[in-house]
């Protein structure tokens, strides 16, 4: 039977590198992957994953009001499928998780998802939210915190380096997020006062 992965991380971990990779795979044994990512990510209108590395790959793009069961099911119609990754899988909607799950479970068609799990304010994305939820298999893909340590929490900076605690969740321009420790996140954000241990 096929599963829903859902792998996540902080910003700048790798989510992408990994999915290029991976489909990259599928292809070099003659296989079919699709790929997808959120239409926030269009340039021009065309989709693209890419990693911070410096690789690339077309993919389909997706936005909120979007059917992602039906968008596989009508590709299974001209040949087989046998992978569907999903780049960016924060902004999926509830709705469309359960669109992939039925991929999984109804067209036997694995689905592995990449996204962030949480905002810069520290609050689940709603597509990551249901992602942990109902994903079959749960992968975190590890960054360290300037410190050393595992980060698992991003901030966003402005222009000028100040630390924004507050605006719009989504915000698609990377340069602006830095992965922290939840201790450096804490203290960042002005959660906690920075007075020793």
């Amino acid at each position: 039977m096929a599963k829903l992965y859902f792998s996540y991380a902080a910003m700048n971990a790798g989510k992408s590198t990994l999915l290029l990779q991976a489909a990259y795979n599928y292809r070099e044994r003659g296989m079919r992957p699709l790929l997808y990512t959120s239409a926030l990510y269009a340039e021009n209108g065309v989709g693209l994953i890419t990693s911070r590395i410096g690789i690339s790959e077309p993919a389909a793009l997706y936005s909120s009001g979007d059917d992602l069961y039906q968008a596989v099911r009508e590709q299974t119609e001209s040949g087989k499928v046998d992978c569907v990754f999903v780049d960016e899988a924060q902004f999926l909607t509830a709705e469309q998780v359960w669109q992939l799950a039925r991929v999984a479970d109804r067209l036997n068609i694995p689905v592995m998802c990449f996204g962030l799990r949480t905002d810069f304010q520290g609050n689940l994305f709603p597509g990551s939210s249901e992602l942990l939820a109902i994903a079959d298999t749960l992968r975190e893909i590890r960054t360290i915190c300037e410190c050393g340590a595992k980060a698992t929490m991003v901030v966003r900076q402005s222009a000028e380096g100040r630390v924004l605690t507050d605006g719009d969740q989504v915000s698609i321009e990377k340069s602006v997020y830095i992965s922290l420790c939840r201790r450096h996140w804490e203290e960042a954000v002005g959660r906690w006062p920075v007075k020793g241990p």
